[in-house]
């Protein structure tokens, strides 16, 4: 096996681990709870019932791009085994969708559908149409728990109106006698946006996990780094320095910070090194921003001042106009 091949195929390895975090611990306990137990004290797949058992509640997870919200979720539900499988359908009783963008009720209900196994239905189709669709094909699948990943979107109309539609429909699937438990993630904006309507706020738990902080986690880091270096069979050279430049380097976002790790090891065994250094994490981090020396938070002795992300506020206001745009033209 060539060292292109080998790192490859470590790489690889090392990208299939799950980290688990406060993060995980914090949204089973949230999920967990909002179902029913049997006689024998074990959970089930009935949702709990509130409201004189008239609706169920849902989580809401909201966390930046890069935190690990996506694969956390993934992880918890996956690892549900009262969630695992329909009897009668062999399908998990959850169903995971990413919210289109720029999204309308219409193409969520259409990708709901779709994941369904339902499609080549009319763009003519009423969304009353579409939505009573989505609700009989959750029942017939068996679906406790619907989960929309980025579901900012979603809920980021053109008018208050639309928001309060999408908050409304969502509202109605936590209804009626086949209801299901909605799992939101997000960024911030699905918190603020879910603030929205106090009646739909008050249906969701929140979950909003804590960013990386210097003078707290670097020691954490080393300990990630070494079970990863581990892992790829090198050893680690890293102190708390290089650990607080991480923690910049990865916005104080567990998920990048993971991501970074990686690819410095990458870089180490792609070189055949058996030590990863702080050379390699300022390597990969190059590889990734694109940047000069001087602005390399792994090299720069004012890696403290460096500004990062510059120019992503304005990035996102004109995303956001773009998909406003687009959503006048539906």
């Amino acid at each position: 096996m060539n060292v292109s091949t080998n790192a490859a195929a470590q790489i690889q390895k090392l990208r299939q681990i799950h980290m688990p975090t406060e993060r995980d611990h914090q949204l089973k306990k949230h999920l967990y709870r909002l179902f029913e137990v049997n006689s024998e004290g074990q959970l089930t797949s009935v949702p709990c019932r509130y409201t004189a058992g008239q609706e169920t509640r849902g989580v809401i997870l909201i966390e930046e791009p890069g935190g690990g919200k996506t694969t956390a979720v993934r992880t918890v539900l996956k690892e549900a085994e009262f969630l695992a499988q329909n009897p009668e359908t062999g399908e998990p009783r959850y169903l995971e969708i990413q919210v289109p963008s720029p999204a309308t009720l219409k193409s969520v209900g259409f990708a709901i559908l779709a994941a369904l196994g339902l499609e080549g239905l009319s763009p003519k189709t009423t969304e009353g149409e579409i939505w009573a669709t989505v609700r009989q094909r959750l029942r017939v699948a068996g679906i406790r728990v619907l989960w929309l990943d980025e579901a900012q979107d979603l809920i980021m109309a053109r008018s208050a109106n639309e928001t309060e539609n999408s908050l409304r429909m969502i509202k109605s699937l936590m209804q009626g006698d086949n209801a299901v438990i909605p799992v939101l993630s997000g960024t911030r904006r699905l918190g603020e946006v879910a603030a929205f309507d106090p009646q739909v706020s008050r249906r969701f738990t929140k979950i909003m996990p804590s960013n990386l902080q210097h003078g707290v986690d670097e020691a954490g880091l080393i300990s990630l780094v070494e079970y990863y270096c581990n892992e790829a069979a090198i050893k680690a050279r890293v102190d708390t320095d290089v650990m607080a430049r991480l923690i910049t380097a990865s916005r104080h976002r567990f998920g990048r910070g993971i991501d970074t790790i990686i690819n410095a090891i990458e870089c180490a065994l792609w070189e055949g090194d058996k030590t990863l250094t702080v050379d390699h994490f300022s390597e990969a981090w190059a590889m990734q921003e694109g940047c000069d020396p001087s602005a390399n938070v792994f090299l720069s002795d004012h890696w403290l001042s460096i500004h990062l992300d510059t120019g992503a506020e304005e990035y996102d206001e004109a995303r956001t106009k773009r998909q406003k745009k687009k959503l006048e033209r539906v």
